[in-house]
């Protein structure tokens, strides 16, 4: 936090905040107005006065006049903005794709929820006329090390993916050169990373998507149980970082979460997934749930899909809450090319995902993840 000293302010209360020995721009709005004027002798308006002097100091941006967003001329504000899924079915599900904002995909493991993440990495570099950003991609790895081979598998079958697109739009792409991987293995290199390195590629346009993979890993072990509120102060200034990033630069990010079984008395309500008899819940609390914009859940169901001489898993996504989104769901897969939505037409057997067709024996599984 900046010193006062940086404001505009007359001499007269410049004098006063010293004699009261507040050092900082934080000093002075941590303090309630009638303790000012108590600490530093000024007047009721003479306080308001200062308050507000560092107040905007603190504003990251100047406010914008309502003709502007009417006009569609502000687009870090823009409220339409949405990264596409590179799926119609994931898009409908979520109205256009991924908000700016912190959104989290949580899941169990092997759920698939870095290949929707790795898919995002691809369908972010596509013009906005199909549903990208015309940027690159940053990508925190805190646990596992990159999928490189997935990744470079995606990008050999962007024209399965995205059939509908002219190939020379898709050849024109430069896919590996827009992914930046960064791996941070303790949350002082997380930090550095979401403060430091990551603004870099935001602020020359670069990049216009980060992924975290996974935000709970370093918290979880990085603290014992009895430092809970050291991780939550850690976790919450974490996600103001990211926060930060996101409306400055008119980014989505995307949080990938493990999960933690639900036993009684747990603080946030279990989401049930019936399908694998148990109850789970997103890893981290209330503290981290607060600073969610959109909650996506994904889990792996039982059975099998296949598409032509593919064979995978059904997935269910759902949307746990956002303020734009009704609780809502649909099936998916995993196949070579990515995460598609499956639609009446895949064959399916044994899934228990009310979504069945006509029946298909597979001898074995080809699921990629």
């Amino acid at each position: 936090m900046e010193s006062w000293e940086r404001l505009e302010l007359h001499p007269r209360l410049g004098a006063a905040v010293r004699r009261a020995k507040l050092k900082s721009i934080r000093d002075v709005l941590t303090v309630s107005g009638p303790d000012l004027q108590r600490l530093t002798g000024l007047s009721r308006s003479d306080v308001q006065h200062l308050l507000h002097a560092a107040a905007t100091a603190c504003r990251a941006h100047a406010p914008v006049p309502a003709l502007l967003l009417s006009r569609g001329e502000c687009g870090r504000l823009d409220p339409g903005l949405r990264l596409s899924l590179a799926c119609p079915v994931l898009d409908g599900l979520l109205r256009g794709g991924l908000p700016v904002g912190v959104s989290e995909l949580a899941g169990p493991s092997g759920a698939g929820k870095s290949q929707l993440a790795l898919q995002l990495c691809l369908a972010v570099q596509y013009p906005p006329r199909h549903g990208g950003l015309d940027a690159g991609a940053v990508y925190i790895c805190t646990e596992d090390s990159f999928p490189i081979r997935r990744l470079q598998q995606l990008i050999s079958q962007q024209a399965s993916l995205r059939a509908e697109l002219p190939p020379d739009v898709i050849s024109s792409i430069r896919f590996s050169d827009n992914v930046y991987i960064e791996h941070a293995a303790d949350l002082a290199a997380l930090q550095a990373c979401v403060t430091r390195r990551v603004p870099l590629l935001l602020a020359r346009g670069v990049a216009r998507l980060l992924v975290v993979d996974s935000v709970a890993a370093l918290f979880r072990s990085d603290f014992q149980a009895a430092d809970w509120l050291e991780r939550t102060q850690q976790l919450l200034k974490f996600s103001t970082a990211l926060q930060r990033l996101s409306h400055e630069y008119n980014t989505p990010v995307l949080c990938v979460n493990q999960v933690t079984d639900v036993l009684g008395g747990s603080e946030l309500p279990p989401c049930s997934l019936s399908m694998l008899n148990t109850k789970v819940s997103p890893a981290l609390g209330l503290a981290w749930a607060n600073q969610v914009l959109v909650r996506l859940m994904m889990v792996r169901l039982q059975g099998s899909v296949a598409v032509g001489d593919q064979h995978s898993a059904p997935r269910r996504l759902e949307v746990l809450f956002a303020p734009h989104l009704p609780r809502a769901a649909c099936t998916c897969a995993v196949w070579r090319e990515g995460v598609r939505g499956l639609t009446h037409t895949t064959d399916m057997t044994d899934t228990h995902t009310h979504t069945h067709t006509h029946t298909h024996t597979h001898t074995q599984s080809a699921d990629v993840s």
